[in-house]
């Protein structure tokens, strides 16, 4: 098969259909760039469940003065209940899954409370009275938080344990469900896409109908009469890939370093460039792939005909 040839045909195919294989690489450049933004969401949930989840922590709420909860009756929490879930969390039973604990006082959670809703008129109206002493709990492992929460809510002065990964799994389900609608329309996208390269590639086999007529008589195999048109469409989908790997690394670089980086600051881990370096050859190889396919397909179904 003589390369150059083949390159021609493709070449001439991608002139005469212009306006097609723009369609073709805008509709490909937006479904790649959806894709492409799903991914680095997924990597980025991953980071921040490794980031926060290795810092979430049990609290062990204790009763207040007004509490009726849990196992209080409107009644501060004693000096001895205090002491009994310290003896707990150093017991033979839970010691091996605490990694260390520390009480937070009512004066010190509410300096936090302050410090949380300086912006709020709530902060006006808090006492450290009505806030719970705590005993804030980090585990070796995040995942047996159950065990402490099981072994620790029946006591005597506790009003509440709480594992604030709870809080965590909230927003990586918002997180998840955009990273899910992104994938969602995207595929969509990507259907559209190889419906249109489909269209294109039977449009262009049959405005060459004659030339392709003329070519089985000579001879010519259906591998040789195929190939061009498959690239015209693989040529087509590259472009569109290529300008979505650029869009997914200018969005990384700009919004998420750039915007995000400076409004968030260290607070949590973004992704960066290494990500998007991992994501353009994954977006490239799928639209080219994809592009071969519905190429293919079609101009294999146009040559049975």
């Amino acid at each position: 098969m003589r390369l150059g040839l083949v390159l021609g045909e493709a070449g001439q195919g991608l002139r005469r259909n212009i306006s097609m294989v723009i369609s073709v690489v805008l509709v490909t450049f937006i479904s790649l760039t959806f894709v492409g933004a799903a991914i680095l969401l997924q990597f980025q949930i991953g980071q921040m469940k490794g980031y926060w989840y290795d810092k979430a922590q049990v609290a062990v709420y204790l009763c207040t003065a007004t509490e009726t909860g849990g196992n209080c009756a409107q009644a501060e929490a004693t000096q001895d209940q205090k002491d009994a879930v310290a003896a707990q969390l150093n017991s033979p039973t839970l010691k091996p899954y605490v990694k260390k604990y520390y009480f937070q006082s009512h004066q010190q959670a509410y300096d936090i409370f302050k410090k949380q809703f300086s912006n709020s008129t709530l902060a006006g109206f808090a006492t450290p009275a009505m806030l719970n002493e705590a005993y804030m709990v980090n585990l070796n492992d995040p995942g047996q938080a159950e065990i402490l929460v099981d072994s620790l809510k029946a006591l005597p002065g506790v009003n509440e344990v709480v594992d604030q990964r709870s809080y965590l799994d909230q927003i990586f389900a918002v997180l998840n469900a955009a990273s899910i609608t992104a994938i969602g329309l995207a595929s969509l996208m990507l259907v559209a896409a190889a419906l249109l390269i489909a269209t294109t590639i039977r449009l262009s086999a049959f405005s060459r109908r004659r030339e392709l007529g003329i070519m089985r008589l000579v001879g010519a195999s259906n591998r040789f009469i195929q190939t061009p048109f498959i690239l015209e469409g693989v040529i087509s989908s590259l472009i569109g890939s290529v300008l979505a790997g650029g869009a997914i690394l200018a969005i990384v670089q700009f919004f998420v370093k750039g915007y995000l980086g400076a409004s968030i600051g260290t607070t949590t881990q973004l992704v960066d460039m290494n990500d998007a370096y991992v994501v353009v050859p994954i977006l490239i190889i799928l639209g080219a792939v994809l592009a071969a396919a519905s190429a293919g397909a079609a101009i294999n179904r146009y040559l049975k005909v």
